[in-house]
């Protein structure tokens, strides 16, 4: 049996106390039965202008190189504006008092981020569909949207499950619809039971891609998709022949790969999917690189916390450590669908917030998430809104209009 590699242990227990907010159920996504059209950049006689996204953004700006500078203007919403945000991401509502990690803007290196404009979005996206695919971060990120598209159109709730875990939300007057589509490892995953209960660990099946989110993808335009934290947790890694490897498992004759091993090949069958789906109507599929935790001072069962109030430096990041690891093992595998994309005309882009985010150790809600059963423990995982978060959606407006100007309709 190979050794495990003790790289990734210490992020185990950083996701164990989060399992709540990273599952969501498997419940059938009722028909959208709109009508779908492709995503189709404005032709040079479009009334929709982009501005500030000039070619200086969109061919030669690296956008995800850069660091925070202070910003006055501070968020474009509200914890009080927003309606939509979550009781567990509403950290001013649970009692966190400081407001300085509100005045932060991501600054590139090159140029200058133009930040997020809602008007010009639902424009651009009239009579389209956006699906977020993940798990409970890629809801964070969804939310963050939701609420920056709210300032100009307040959304319909289309849909919502019984347990809330899936949900579409539609823009009448731009015929816009949102769409979250949870899964735990893209692919196929079961959790052992052991007397009828949950044993925690799981066989994930690489060569089946998990059909909760698949099967809503050909009503979809453009895509979101990300994962990782559900990797740290006992699994058995199958394909077609059986058991390939593990990941905490311990067993003998099953050689440990690592968490990056398993969310490498997980990805790489998702982005295959996408790119062989030959009834999908998607066009531009952006991946969202590893959002890191910032748990200090102990692990999250033994006193750890999330309590600084303001950015860290670029000297101040480590880009040796497991979460920048797991984003260059995603970089690959980003590359790898954008070659092949190529041959169907199908773009494939990358949200690469790793670096950005590793300097935001203030941005958690920390001990201000309103978790009535596990009161004393923090959350390091998730994002307050506002906060930094809203990034992300600077950075994919920019991505979505740079990797929709390539495609050929």
């Amino acid at each position: 049996m190979g050794k495990r590699s003790p790289f990734f242990m210490p992020l185990l227990l950083v996701t164990l106390i989060f399992v709540p907010f990273l599952f969501y159920s498997i419940n059938p996504l009722n028909p959208i039965s709109r009508h779908v059209l492709l995503i189709k950049p404005p032709p040079p006689s479009s009334s929709i202008s982009f501005p500030g996204y000039n070619d200086g953004i969109l061919k030669e700006c690296d956008l995800f190189k850069g660091h925070w500078v202070p910003d006055l203007h501070g968020s474009p919403y509200t914890n009080s504006s927003c309606t939509t945000i979550p009781d567990s991401k509403n950290c001013f509502r649970h009692g966190r008092s400081d407001t300085d990690f509100l005045n932060w803007r991501w600054k590139p290196k090159q140029c200058v981020l133009p930040r997020f404009d809602p008007n010009t979005f639902l424009e651009f996206a009239k009579g389209k569909k956006l699906g977020f695919v993940g798990d409970s971060v890629a809801r964070n990120h969804m939310e963050s949207l939701l609420c920056l598209l709210s300032k100009v159109e307040t959304p319909k709730d289309e849909y919502k499950d019984s347990e809330d875990r899936k949900r579409i939300w539609y823009f009448p007057n731009h015929d816009f619809t949102l769409i979250i589509l949870w899964t735990r490892f893209l692919v196929h995953g079961e959790e052992r039971m052991i007397n009828g209960s949950s044993s925690g660990t799981f066989d994930l099946y690489l060569n089946k891609i998990d059909e909760e989110w698949s099967k809503d993808l050909p009503v979809l335009d453009y895509v979101i998709i990300s994962d990782a934290h559900w990797f740290f947790r006992p699994i058995y890694l199958h394909d077609r022949t059986g058991v390939v490897g593990c990941v905490y498992c311990n067993t003998p004759n099953v050689t440990d790969y690592g968490v990056g091993f398993a969310l490498k090949l997980a990805l790489r069958s998702a982005l295959k999917h996408i790119n062989n789906c030959k009834k999908c109507k998607v066009r531009v599929t952006l991946v969202r690189t590893f959002s890191p935790s910032h748990f200090e001072d102990g692990a999250w069962n033994t006193g750890g916390r999330c309590n600084k109030t303001g950015p860290l430096s670029e000297s101040e990041i480590n880009l040796s450590s497991p979460e920048w690891e797991l984003r260059s093992l995603q970089m690959e595998e980003i590359e790898k669908a954008r070659k092949e994309g190529g041959k169907l005309r199908k773009r494939f882009g990358v949200l690469d917030v790793t670096r950005a985010m590793m300097m935001r150790p203030d941005g958690h809600p920390g001990e201000f998430w309103g978790n009535k059963w596990m009161k004393g423990y923090n959350d390091c995982v998730h994002w307050c809104m506002p906060g930094p978060i809203d990034v992300w959606n600077d950075f994919f407006m920019a991505i979505l209009i740079r990797e929709a100007s390539f495609v050929s309709w």
